[in-house]
């Protein structure tokens, strides 16, 4: 009974399975943070070059010319 316990105090392998959860949560709330916070710049430039694309398109656009 008591080198169960013994062994028991002394498995580590779930203290390093939480660690692995822990450090895959803080990778993904990390992730998350950096896509939010870029997800408004991509917004905006994606809306900069449709604009430009479609004002090239009907030859409204105020390039340099030739």
């Amino acid at each position: 009974m008591m080198t169960t316990i013994r062994s028991f105090y002394r498995d580590e392998t779930g203290a390093t399975a939480i660690e692995y959860g822990l450090i895959a949560a803080l990778v993904s709330v990390a992730a998350i943070g950096a896509l939010t916070a870029l997800g408004g710049s991509l917004n905006t430039m994606f809306t900069t070059v449709s604009s430009a694309l479609s004002n090239a398109v009907s030859g409204s656009g105020t390039g340099t010319g030739t």
